[in-house]
């Protein structure tokens, strides 16, 4: 047995016996870092103490996932609740039911729902659902856009200028080693806000194509929204292609009250959404239009699409998503937006006091920082070099060690509610520091 007494507790020790156990160390890449990851002993609202007494500052929210930040009193006491009645049944639970509800009612946009337990898993199946409901095998998606880790999602999201082929065709690009070329041929890639070259490249697959896969603000292609033009050009496009519209709204789902497809003018016919609706609990879930839904109902004579999952709709995250997204209401929405426009504002501000060349991208209560100058309007215009790459991870483990600022290792934040004009100040002001520090290295990158 390993001991656990107090000479153990640093994050080293506690790294050293996770390399004995887990594969690097961790379950989850996110959290590597070098020489090793730090370990949580507590954290509320936006802070975060670690193994050894180290209180910081939380930017990054579990990926985008706690909109409220850690342990807020009304999710654990509902929580909290329903563990003493049970956690997982295979029986219904009135908890799923009155979330969809909620979530219906918050929209305005869907019609019916299913939760799973994962955005991945979410993507997944409005995938598949799209597939059965059009009978067509191919999905297009845009290049460098993250949407979880099902096979056909994951194509072309670290393309590379040595892999990505002519912008006016995208090469189909494998994340993981051994995908299988079928599941290479049935993804179609294309520039994300080119309306010209992506409905190009759609024409030439139009009989195939079962859905386009949509993140309205994608991370990982530079955070950025969708122009309205872009996403009108493609929903006019799968009405004339017998194709259906797919917004993956995992994470963009906070940047309005109904979430970012608030924004435009013609709706999705499925969205993914996932992180904040689960209140810091896993889940999932898809919602779309009744029509396309029934491809997964029980009751036809039929069953097209049989979805089932052993956790799906757990009373847990169901209870604890519905109340935060009932404290996530149209003021708090308007609120964390402002304080986030307030940051961006700030940072900005740092930039041009430490004459660095760095821009900000961002929608809503997320924004990204980008080693450039000028801030880009597409993937291959925000792609990293491994120059770059290094000289952020160098950046995010300065404000982590030096300035105790949690961010995503992307050089992105991701707000909750929990966060004050307080944290914002310290947030800017580690980010002067931080630019004048780095102001050499970051000339560099632009010669």
């Amino acid at each position: 047995m390993n001991s656990q007494n107090s000479a153990d507790k640093t994050n080293k020790a506690i790294y050293d016996r996770a390399c004995n156990v887990l594969t690097g160390g961790v379950s989850r890449n996110t959290i590597f870092r070098k020489p090793h990851p730090y370990y949580v002993a507590s954290a509320k609202g936006s802070y975060i103490t670690d193994i050894e007494g180290v209180e910081r500052i939380d930017f990054a929210n579990n990926m985008a996932s706690l909109i409220h930040g850690h342990s807020h009193p009304a999710i654990v006491d509902a929580v909290t609740d329903q563990l003493q009645k049970g956690t997982a049944f295979t029986m219904g639970t009135e908890a799923e039911v009155a979330f969809a509800e909620l979530l219906i009612e918050r929209s305005g946009r869907f019609e019916k729902i299913r939760f799973v337990n994962s955005g991945t898993e979410a993507v997944m199946t409005m995938i598949k659902t799209s597939r059965v409901y059009t009978n067509k095998p191919k999905i297009a998606k845009a290049e460098g856009s993250y949407h979880g880790t099902y096979d056909y999602a994951e194509m072309s999201q670290t393309a590379n200028p040595g892999n990505w082929g002519d912008i006016d065709k995208p090469n189909t690009i494998p994340v993981v080693e051994g995908t299988p070329q079928g599941a290479i041929d049935d993804v179609i890639i294309f520039p994300y806000n080119d309306i010209e070259r992506t409905l190009n490249i759609l024409d030439q697959h139009a009989n195939e194509i079962a859905c386009v896969l949509i993140d309205p603000v994608p991370h990982r292609v530079g955070l950025f929204p969708a122009t309205n033009e872009f996403v009108e050009a493609i929903y006019n496009w799968t009405r004339k292609n017998n194709s259906l519209l797919a917004f993956d709204e995992v994470v963009t789902y906070r940047v309005n009250y109904a979430g970012a497809q608030a924004s435009y003018t013609v709706n999705p016919d499925l969205t993914a959404l996932g992180k904040i609706i689960g209140g810091g609990f896993p889940i999932g879930a898809l919602a779309g239009k009744s029509e396309i839904m029934e491809v997964l109902d029980p009751r036809g004579k039929i069953l097209r699409h049989p979805h089932s999952g052993t956790f799906s709709a757990n009373p847990i995250s169901t209870t604890a998503g519905r109340v935060a997204m009932e404290l996530f209401d149209e003021k708090a929405v308007l609120s964390l937006n402002t304080l986030a426009m307030k940051a961006r504002y700030q940072i900005e501000e740092s930039i041009k006091i430490a004459d660095v060349p760095v821009s900000i991208t961002g929608a809503g209560s997320m924004f990204r920082m980008h080693f450039q100058a000028n801030a880009p309007t597409s993937y291959r215009e925000a792609f990293q070099t491994k120059k770059t790459k290094d000289l952020i991870n160098e950046f995010i483990d300065y404000l982590f060690l030096k300035e105790n600022i949690i961010m995503i290792n992307t050089c992105a934040c991701m707000f909750a509610t929990t966060l004050t004009q307080k944290e914002v100040d310290r947030l800017s002001e580690a980010m002067l520091k931080g630019f004048k520090l780095f102001k050499p290295k970051l000339e560099q990158l632009s010669y």
